[in-house]
């Protein structure tokens, strides 16, 4: 089966027509795109330091100048890391009495290496005949992330909205995703802005630094991240992109929650330069969280996908293969309708869905989970003998952001 005829322009692949005409079937050329977007999302999984024996857990592993090579991203070099994005985790007492005791300075915040901007190379910006800005967003791997969005409470989305509209109270958004954005932490050995600050900051200054070429920006996550990406794509139109620019602001989002209410939604869609596609499993679970009954609303165009027909999958019955994102990728590699059988349109190892969980079948003999940090870290000491945690390499070495 071929994909669309019609070359979509690079405006259209952002979502000029709501993607009309170039989902079903599923375009090449946005096919790559949504790959593309996926993988940016998932080097935030492979390079985050959860190990809390590290004294470095919560940061990326890697500096920004190594950070695609690290993880081995197709075509990184094309990028060039321009800033870490870090948030902080606010969680009210009793929430905080779940946890263990952890020896830190705040004992109700917490603050992680959350994603990255990175931007078209100079050489790659003047063959596209612009400049691409793309913001990742990571999903939820601490436990104060998991604690913070549990709760499915609605609260104002002003501090997301123009101050000339902040008596608004109409629009409102799931309180844990907002309080992600928008906490600050004053301890914070990264950043003492919040997330919001951070981005608004650097946007700014990228659009300024940029002002003479055509810009579009594409922000993208999963699950978690997948929310954020919401939430800031709308801030950055909302405050950042004069309302009489004509720069798309595309989130690209892999199994993302419902984030608010109807009237959210209706203030998203008042922006003709903002568009989201998602693309979401049809058996994920977390696509439907919090859900109508609490007040929440699907945002955005949808791609539905369903990893049931893909014949490389086991016919798993775990919550979590639903909603893995390089199961989704996987899917998006060879879906072709839920009329068609399912065929890989673009080259990609089947290996990488077992990444991070065991979806794949066992006849292809990928182990699960396999994607580790050598030895959790720990090198032989020549000269004690000891196994030791080696340090990061003095280009990996995190440091203070602002």
């Amino acid at each position: 089966m071929a994909d669309s005829q019609a070359k979509p322009t690079w405006e259209e692949l952002l979502g000029l027509n709501n993607w009309e005409s170039i989902l079903d079937p599923l375009n090449l050329e946005l096919r790559q795109l949504l790959l593309r977007c996926g993988d940016f999302c998932q080097v935030t999984y492979d390079s985050f330091n959860s190990d809390e024996n590290s004294k470095y857990c919560g940061a990326c592993r890697y500096g920004k100048a190594s950070l695609f090579r690290k993880v081995f991203l197709q075509n990184g070099s094309d990028y060039d890391v321009v800033a870490y994005l870090y948030a902080t985790s606010r969680i009210s007492v009793p929430q905080a009495l779940l946890l263990r005791s952890r020896s830190r300075e705040s004992w109700d915040r917490e603050s992680n290496w959350m994603g990255y901007v990175a931007v078209t190379t100079d050489d790659v910006s003047k063959a596209l005949g612009r400049r691409e800005i793309y913001v990742a967003w990571r999903g939820t791997i601490r436990d104060y992330e998991w604690i913070n969005v549990l709760g499915a409470d609605q609260e104002s989305a002003k501090p997301l909205l123009r101050p000339d509209d902040s008596n608004d109270d109409r629009a409102r958004v799931m309180r844990g995703w907002l309080t992600i954005y928008t906490s600050d932490n004053p301890n914070s050995p990264f950043v003492k802005t919040s997330a919001r600050v951070q981005l608004s900051t650097i946007m700014k200054n990228l659009i300024n630094k940029y002002k003479d070429e055509k810009v579009s920006v594409v922000i993208t996550g999963h699950s978690l991240g997948a929310s954020l990406a919401i939430i800031s794509a709308f801030d950055i139109v909302e405050n950042v992109v004069e309302p009489n620019k004509d720069t798309p602001v595309t989130a690209f989002v892999f199994g993302c929650p419902q984030v608010g209410n109807r009237e959210f939604r209706e203030r998203v869609q008042s922006h003709q330069n903002l568009k989201i596609l998602h693309t979401r499993n049809t058996i994920d679970l977390i696509t439907r969280y919090p859900g109508p009954l609490l007040g929440y609303v699907d945002i955005g165009t949808e791609l539905w996908i369903d990893s049931r027909k893909s014949q490389y999958l086991k016919r798993s019955m775990t919550t979590g293969d639903w909603h893995n994102l390089q199961g989704i990728l996987h899917v998006v590699a060879g879906w072709n309708g839920k009329d068609e059988e399912f065929e890989l349109k673009v080259k990609r190892s089947v290996a990488l869905v077992n990444k991070s969980s065991g979806f794949l079948k066992d006849d292809y003999l990928i182990p699960s989970s396999w994607w580790v940090e050598k030895n959790k870290g720990l090198v032989l000491d020549q000269a004690s003998g000891e196994w030791v945690l080696t340090p990061p390499d003095d280009e990996d070495l995190p440091v203070p952001e602002f």
